[in-house]
């Protein structure tokens, strides 16, 4: 992969310089999942910070046989970065929800670089704040109508991993119980939710080919309360 590549995949590495860009590739261990397979066990978390190149994730709670979605990622994020500055004990793992391809880095190689390059630094700082804005937004809506959270939800995915397309913004076919999980709601409510909103045009799903189409992106954001 190419610097200028790497640089656009991941906002992360936006601020970048050229130098920190080379250093990180060289440095970094490719990685590929089938579906289904844990990417980051909880007992891994801290070794390194992993880059999705291509495919979708979900983070898992876990508690002995029980686990919870908590989250989703696609193509250009990362995770792992939290755990490499808080060595306590992890609850949570990493599943493929599609066929992942990773990038990771170690630890100790990240630790190095940030302090090598504070614009790195710096944007990391600024995706993390990010990230808690989005948990704080989905703890203001924790008491809305379900159809709301589930709006927030995919309008959510669609703003951060949505490729555009000419029948809408795509993004994974997630399961009906990881969305339902994500969004702290019912699988049941979610089912009728997506049929109603299929009904309505605004989304349409592809099984065959793992396709989310999200075609009437305006009304969902209207619908997520989303500013």
């Amino acid at each position: 992969m190419q610097t200028e590549v790497f640089s656009e995949l991941f906002p992360l590495l936006s601020t970048a310089n050229p130098q920190t860009l080379e250093w990180l590739l060289n440095v970094a261990i490719e990685h590929e999942y089938p579906v289904g397979r844990a990417v980051l066990m909880e007992d891994a978390w801290g070794n390194a910070v992993y880059f999705v190149v291509s495919g979708w994730v979900k983070v898992r709670r876990t508690s002995g046989d029980d686990s919870v979605a908590i989250a989703i990622l696609g193509r250009g994020d990362f995770f792992g970065e939290m755990a490499i500055l808080d060595e306590s004990p992890r609850s949570t793992d990493v599943i493929a929800l599609s066929p992942v391809k990773l990038l990771s880095i170690s630890r100790e190689r990240f630790i190095q670089i940030l302090f090598k390059d504070p614009q790195l630094h710096h944007r990391m700082l600024q995706l993390m704040v990010r990230r808690l804005r989005q948990i704080n937004q989905r703890l203001q809506i924790r008491t809305s109508p379900p159809a709301v959270k589930l709006a927030h939800t995919l309008v959510s995915l669609g703003e951060s991993y949505g490729l555009e397309s000419d029948k809408g913004r795509e993004i994974f076919n997630i399961p009906f119980k990881d969305l339902a999980e994500v969004t702290e709601i019912g699988v049941e409510e979610t089912t009728k939710i997506m049929e109603k909103l299929h009904e309505k045009g605004w989304i349409a799903i592809d099984s065959a080919n793992d396709i989310i189409y999200l075609i009437n992106f305006k009304q969902l954001f209207n619908l997520a309360g989303k500013v």
